[in-house]
């Protein structure tokens, strides 16, 4: 008889053209998941400064949540909503402890068919989490989600292994991403928005 994994409460961070994956994870962990993701417009970033926009994001979305699964799509590495999402997980604050970390490639990824033989490219992930999956005992890791529901199981024992992860320091001396002003260029964007 296998032990299902202990439910978590789960900020899901994701670029928007992933919605329909989004949607599907959701559905997928069927109340073992809060959703409190930020959605377009939730935000008004218009004349805010990045730090007071992170500290909104920590305080008023993430919360109360004890690991952030950021989905990766192919895009998702440009994204400066999901940067400040993934910063403020890592933060360790009076009103809100340190979420755990957990990145999954999505089929739409381009380094998803070979996840399994070469890993991924470092470049194609979010910044920020590719800094805390480094190292012998990294802070955070990277695996793939198909989109398949027959892989609820595995999700749950890997959002497990971030919750356990999460009270451990990322470490000191991994480099330090800047926050993201503005979303990168990249194949996916019409220049820095």
């Amino acid at each position: 008889m296998t032990t299902q994994a202990p439910r978590h409460k789960v900020f899901i961070s994701f670029h928007s053209d992933d919605q329909n994956y989004k949607d599907r994870f959701v559905a997928m962990m069927d109340g073992d998941i809060v959703d409190k993701s930020v959605h377009d417009d939730d935000i008004d970033d218009t004349n805010i400064q990045t730090e007071t926009i992170r500290q909104k994001i920590r305080d008023e979305f993430i919360a109360d949540a004890t690991v952030t699964v950021v989905l990766i799509g192919p895009c998702t590495w440009q994204r400066k909503h999901v940067d400040w999402e993934i910063s403020s997980s890592l933060r360790d604050t009076s009103n809100n402890s340190r979420c755990g970390l957990l990145g999954l490639l999505l089929p739409n990824h381009r380094n998803f068919k070979e996840f399994a033989n070469k890993g991924y490219e470092r470049k194609l992930i979010p910044p920020r989490l590719a800094d805390n999956v480094d190292g012998d005992n990294p802070f955070a890791i990277v695996d793939r989600w198909s989109g398949s529901n027959n892989e609820a199981n595995r999700i749950r024992r890997l959002i497990h292994q971030a919750y356990l992860r999460r009270n451990k320091q990322p470490d000191p001396n991994i480099r330090a991403t800047p926050p993201f002003a503005r979303n990168r260029p990249g194949p996916c964007s019409q220049g820095w928005q």
